[in-house]
């Protein structure tokens, strides 16, 4: 099986319907450490990476953000005090798709 990171992220046009519930939990056991959350109904996947420093957490959020311009497709990136926080979902359909799952994925990659 092709690793979720190397799949090609597809543009997604606004007809295209969010994963179910059930899909999006079958994906996330491809995933370590990513949790779905809920907020004002959406699904996102979410994770905390925590470093030695503000330094190191900066330098990871910029390397997110670099497959996110990348890929144009944008997460919401809290970086704190040795604490990154990134959260992955389609705004244009309000739910997950395969590309929140490959991107999460990469920022995994990222971060190793």
């Amino acid at each position: 099986m092709e690793k979720l990171a190397s799949l090609i992220c597809e543009p997604c046009s606004k007809n295209v319907p969010p994963l179910s519930p059930k899909e999006a939990f079958t994906r996330l056991k491809s995933l370590s450490q990513w949790q779905i959350v809920e907020h004002d109904g959406i699904m996102k996947l979410s994770r905390c990476f925590k470093f030695r420093d503000f330094a190191s957490a900066l330098a990871f959020t910029q390397r997110v953000g670099d497959i996110a311009e990348q890929a144009g497709h944008h997460p919401v990136i809290i970086t704190e005090w040795a604490k990154t926080t990134v959260t992955w979902w389609t705004h244009t359909i309000k739910g997950l798709q395969l590309n929140d799952f490959i991107l999460a994925a990469r920022t995994d990659e990222v971060a190793d």
